[in-house]
């Protein structure tokens, strides 16, 4: 049996504005945004080449904004996948290599509510 990720729940305050932020400026793609009911929104995106989606909305999850922490996208290459991001306006780290292997490479950014990303460089990858 072969068991997938396929949905990341993130806890936004402002659905609107995390919507704007993870397709205009982090590039991911917008599947769908519906309202199921009063009080169950569902925007679901995707970042370009990935299995796995993230949602959010309203009536989602219950915790709070910006306590997602850790979220890994992976790239072929760092450098290029960083100026992309500032390229849009995304406040990103420096690139920091912890070793010259594959998968070394890293840099850091976090949603207007502070649910925090890594952007890990696999070489190869993708």
């Amino acid at each position: 049996m072969k068991w997938k990720l396929e949905l990341v729940p993130v806890p936004v305050k402002d659905v609107d504005l995390a919507k704007s932020f993870y397709t205009e400026k982090v590039g991911f793609d917008l599947d769908h945004d519906s309202w199921m009911s009063d009080d169950l929104r569902v925007v679901q995106m995707t970042p370009p080449g990935s299995a796995c989606s993230i949602a959010i909305g309203v009536g989602i999850v219950d915790t709070p904004p910006g306590s997602l922490q850790g979220l890994h996208l992976v790239v072929s290459d760092i450098e290029a996948a960083r100026a992309e991001l500032l390229e849009r306006g995304v406040e990103v780290t420096e690139v920091k290599r912890l070793s010259s292997r594959d998968g070394g490479a890293f840099v850091h950014f976090s949603d207007p509510d502070g649910n925090g990303w890594a952007v890990q460089e696999i070489r190869g990858h993708g």
